[in-house]
């Protein structure tokens, strides 16, 4: 069974009363996760657009919201101290009741590193910092309190390298998360994470599996073009390509279609061993796709 989540990229317009709305609908309609990215600024060169704080928006998403899963996808290692991180994840998981998971990355945009004046290290150290922190992580919620409900909280991690990522997960994750619509590089990479589990004396169906990917939706052709020609206004690769365009541009790269048509492409993936579909919803006042997901997507891939 094949669950769906909302990711939203917090550095593209996003405002405290939006994400306000987000989390009451997506927690309403029964999403199994809601998840923001952890930027300063904006991706698409738009500097002028709001950008809020992530982990602010997560103690308030702890609060806005009862039921669904909240987390950050995923809080780079080099913005934060790792004890710091640990405490502020075990805050809000306690305020969530026991609802939050931990995406950690190695952090991988310099551009606002240099922005805010944060240091920016090779790939390597990078990396070495988020194999130390979450030990850290894990050894401060261990002698800290209060402590989080769920001690420890669930790890989320991403990525697709060979030599240090998979490794890693197979040893650190509760969730691996593949950020790309590819069934080939997927199940090359899925087939070595459950080699790396077994070899470390763990259960390979013990991480849960999730793909992070856009989605364009309409129940019909005519509402695809329409949010086509929107997602045009806030994506940059498709600035300037007519609705048409759009949709011929992103058809192999995003879920796009009517609610059957995205179905039948998520259940091929769920037959792979993908558990949980992560979907950027880029369109963040359009709560008429979210009611769509939740009431005829969602049905026909549970």
């Amino acid at each position: 069974m094949a669950r769906v989540g909302i990711m939203i990229e917090g550095q593209e317009g996003l405002s405290w009363d939006r994400w306000r709305r987000i989390c009451q609908d997506t927690d309403r309609l029964g999403f199994a996760s809601l998840r923001r990215s952890d930027h300063f600024v904006s991706l698409n060169g738009r500097p002028d657009l709001d950008c809020i704080e992530c982990w602010i928006s997560l103690a308030l998403a702890a609060e806005w919201t009862k039921n669904i899963e909240i987390g950050p996808m995923v809080s780079p290692m080099t913005f934060r101290p790792p004890a710091l991180l640990a405490r502020m994840a075990a805050a809000v998981d306690i305020v969530a009741t026991g609802r939050l998971i931990l995406g950690v990355g190695a952090g991988w945009n310099e551009h606002e590193h240099r922005e805010f004046g944060i240091p920016f290290y090779t790939e390597r150290q990078r990396f070495d910092m988020l194999e130390a922190g979450i030990k850290v992580i894990r050894e401060t919620w261990s002698k800290s309190n209060p402590k989080p409900v769920r001690n420890p909280i669930p790890i989320l991690l991403g990525g697709k390298g060979l030599k240090r990522t998979l490794p890693l997960v197979a040893r650190e994750a509760s969730e691996w998360n593949y950020s790309k619509l590819d069934a080939d590089g997927y199940r090359q990479r899925r087939d070595l994470l459950e080699q790396l589990c077994r070899d470390a004396g763990r259960d390979p169906t013990s991480i849960r599996h999730s793909v992070m990917t856009s989605f364009l939706i309409g129940r019909n052709r005519k509402e695809l073009l329409e949010r086509a020609a929107q997602v045009s206004e806030v994506i940059d690769d498709l600035n300037g390509m007519t609705p048409e365009e759009v949709l011929e541009n992103r058809k192999d790269a995003w879920l796009v279609g009517t609610p059957e048509q995205i179905a039948e492409r998520m259940r091929e993936f769920a037959r792979l061993g993908i558990d949980l579909f992560m979907l950027q919803h880029f369109l963040l006042d359009d709560g008429d796709a979210l009611e769509l997901v939740a009431k005829e997507l969602m049905p026909a891939v549970a």
